[in-house]
C-alpha cells in the first residue's frame, strides 16, 4: 500500500535552477562585491553538489582557494547563502517560475486519497516555504506532514541522510513510500533509503544516470499534456502520473 510520497523540490516541484536559484546567486555575489558569475553552463557543473553552502564552498577551493584561509569563511559562506536565499525569495514573487506540469493536480489526487505528504530537500527551509506559498497558496505548506529542508541532516545528496530522517519523522517503512525526484544525486540519496523512486527530467538533468529509478519521465503530465517515457518505464496506458500508477510502480506484483 502506498502510504506517502516524498517529493524533492528544485527541478521536481517547479524548474527552479537556471532561472531561479542561479540568478540569485549571481545577484548575492553581486551585492557582495564579488566579480563571480555562475552561467548556464558551470551551473550545470556545481549542481553535482548538493547544497547551496555546499556549492559555494566547492566553487571556491577551485577558483579562489585563496578565501580558504579567511577566518570567518564558514560564517562568511553563511551570510552569502542567506542572501542568495533571500533574492530567490523575491523572485519567486515574480511571474516565470511556475510549477511543473501535473505537480498541483497530483498533490491534490493525493490528499485527497489519504496519501501523505513529505518533502526531502537541500534547499533552504525559507526557499521552500516560498515556493510552496507562491506556486500552491499559503495553506500548501500544511499539506506536508514532514519537511527536511536546510541543514537538518550534514550530508546533503547524495548521501541517504535527508530521506531517512524524514521516514523516521514519518514513522514509515522505506516499503510503504515513493520518492519523486529530478536528478542522479536524488536519485543516489532515495535508493540509499531503500526507496522506490520516480525520476521527472529538467534541462539539467536529462543526460545524467538513472540506473535503479522505477520510471524516467519527462514530467508528471496531465490530462491535455501527456507525460512521456523518457528514459525507463512504463505509463501503464495511462497518459499522465496518478496515485493508482505510483502504487503501480511501488507495488507491481499486486496491481
Amino acid at each position: 500500500m502506498l502510504e506517502a510520497v516524498i517529493f524533492d523540490v528544485d527541478g521536481t516541484l517547479a524548474d527552479t535552477e537556471r532561472d531561479g536559484h542561479r540568478v540569485a546567486f549571481n545577484t548575492a555575489f553581486r551585492e557582495f562585491g564579488l566579480g563571480w558569475n555562475w552561467d548556464e553552463a558551470l551551473y550545470g557543473e556545481l549542481l553535482r553538489i548538493g547544497g547551496g553552502k555546499e556549492r559555494i564552498r566547492g566553487y571556491v577551493e577551485r577558483n579562489h582557494p585563496e578565501l580558504l584561509s579567511r577566518k570567518d569563511f564558514d560564517a562568511w559562506i553563511a551570510r552569502l547563502h542567506a542572501a542568495k536565499t533571500r533574492h530567490f525569495t523575491a523572485l519567486l514573487q515574480q511571474p516565470g517560475i511556475p510549477l511543473r506540469p501535473g505537480v498541483a493536480r497530483l498533490l491534490r489526487e493525493l490528499r485527497q486519497g489519504g496519501v501523505r505528504l513529505a518533502i526531502a530537500t537541500t534547499s533552504a527551509p525559507q526557499a521552500v516555504t516560498a515556493l510552496l506559498e507562491t506556486g500552491l497558496g499559503a495553506e500548501s505548506v500544511g499539506w506536508f506532514e514532514v519537511i527536511g529542508a536546510g541543514d537538518v541532516v550534514s550530508a546533503k545528496k547524495p548521501a541517504p541522510d535527508i530521506y531517512r530522517w524524514v521516514l523516521e519523522r514519518l514513522a514509515l517503512p522505506p516499503a510503504s513510500c515513493l520518492a519523486v525526484e529530478d536528478s542522479a544525486n536524488g536519485l543516489k540519496a532515495a535508493i540509499g533509503a531503500s526507496l522506490c523512486t520516480l525520476i521527472t527530467i529538467n534541462g539539467y538533468t536529462a543526460h545524467e544516470d538513472f540506473t535503479g529509478a522505477v520510471a524516467v519521465l519527462s514530467d508528471l503530465g496531465e490530462p491535455e499534456q501527456p507525460a512521456a517515457v523518457v528514459l525507463k518505464g512504463s505509463l501503464h496506458g495511462r497518459r499522465y502520473v496518478d496515485p493508482a500508477l505510483l502504487a503501480t510502480w511501488l507495488h507491481p506484483r499486486h496491481n
